[in-house]
């Protein structure tokens, strides 16, 4: 497995992968994909209870992945996976995605699924995305 590399950023990155012994990123030649992020605080792991919040910071942590895997972010990600509590999206959910896909994509517009789960890993959590990432030739 030495084509494969792993990657795991500081706080709870780190402490899943040692814990529940899996990791945030693994490039495979020049793809990078990476683990469900969700909107947690990378050092406290708390999850905000305001939607827009927890949106925009599993956003911020799909980007922070990517980067600490030596990727650019956003900007190389070609299809992203959003696992929905509380399916069908209700328009405010839709509308904080579709924000941060603006945001974060504002050249491209990348692949996008969304899946409605009954439940995440952590109760408060609304939302996980997980992306994958082409890095050129």
């Amino acid at each position: 497995m030495s084509h494969l590399q792993y990657f795991d950023y500081e706080g709870f990155g780190q402490r899943v992968r040692k814990d529940t012994h899996y990791s945030q990123a693994v490039r495979i030649g020049n793809k990078l994909e990476i683990s469900g992020q969700g909107g947690w605080d990378r050092i406290t792991e708390q999850i905000p209870s305001d939607l827009g919040k927890q949106i925009d910071q599993a956003f911020a942590n799909v980007e922070h992945t990517l980067r600490q895997a030596g990727g650019k972010g956003w900007e190389q990600v070609y299809k992203v996976r959003a696992f929905c509590v509380d399916m069908p999206i209700e328009e405010e959910m839709a509308g904080h995605v579709i924000r941060n896909l603006r945001q974060y994509c504002p050249n491209h517009q990348p692949l996008l699924t969304a899946v409605g789960v009954p439940a995440l890993a952590f109760p408060a959590m609304r939302i996980e995305i997980e992306v994958e990432a082409h890095l050129g030739f």
